[in-house]
């Protein structure tokens, strides 16, 4: 984690944010996204962030935005709001950004806007811990992080990285979100994830998805020796993603 971890969302946060959707990615809070930014209008976008509170909020494209590309495609519900913690421009006129992911909310109402870029009102998503589960974080943390360990590749387990997750002792919360992000799961899970607000709910749908990603090793693997180098998940950390 770095300093960027204290950054929020401002005090005079209207709800209405200026959308980034994509097909391929969901954003979560905790973690950073690269991104290459060059079409026009998004371009457009981050100077307008740029020039105010420095926000950019991800959206998924649902399925058949290919033949909505030149309306408005479908979006998810649940967006994820970041903050531009750092923007290198290019000779070309493009952009390479890091985005941190703030907050989960919902989309409540796309705007009629002028800007060539959507904008939307949004409520923020809070997490929610029942009362009846505070006692078992630490036990769901432990099981979350030694599946997590089984499913990368064994430099990736042994690594600073990894490292940090075990000693940070991070909440349940922020480490569902952080594995959400780094796996290979499908895209549609991670927009449910990313909308569920109970931790304890989170923990739940992650790990039985992550339990389902081992078993089809299993299955496909023919020894032990290939399965620690089977699919299992996305580069860890994960790689980033072109605009």
């Amino acid at each position: 984690m770095g300093h960027w971890e204290s950054a929020r969302i401002p005090d005079d946060f209207d709800g209405i944010v200026r959308l980034f959707p994509l097909p391929n990615l969901v954003l979560f809070p905790h973690v950073i996204q690269a991104l290459h930014i060059f079409e026009p209008r998004y371009c457009e976008m981050l100077s307008d962030s740029l020039e105010s509170d420095h926000l950019i909020t991800m959206a998924l494209l649902i399925p058949g935005w290919e033949s909505e590309i030149d309306r408005k495609p479908k979006m998810g519900e649940f967006v994820c709001i970041g903050r531009i913690i750092s923007h290198t421009p290019t000779d070309d006129g493009r952009h390479n950004i890091l985005l941190a992911g703030l907050a989960r909310a919902r989309l409540i109402k796309e705007l009629e806007v002028n800007t060539p870029f959507r904008q939307a009102h949004v409520e923020m998503i809070e997490d929610v811990v029942p009362a009846e589960s505070v006692g078992l974080l630490d036990q769901y943390r432990d099981n979350l992080l030694a599946v997590f360990r089984a499913m990368i590749p064994h430099d990736a387990a042994n690594s600073k990285t990894f490292g940090d997750l075990l000693t940070q002792q991070l909440p349940l919360g922020i480490l569902t979100d952080i594995i959400a992000y780094a796996v290979n799961i499908p895209i549609d899970v991670k927009h449910t994830l990313l909308g569920e607000p109970n931790v304890i709910y989170r923990y739940e749908i992650l790990m039985r998805n992550l339990t389902d990603v081992l078993d089809e090793d299993l299955d496909d693997s023919p020894t032990p020796a290939t399965h620690s180098e089977s699919k299992r998940t996305s580069q860890f950390p994960p790689p980033f993603s072109d605009n």
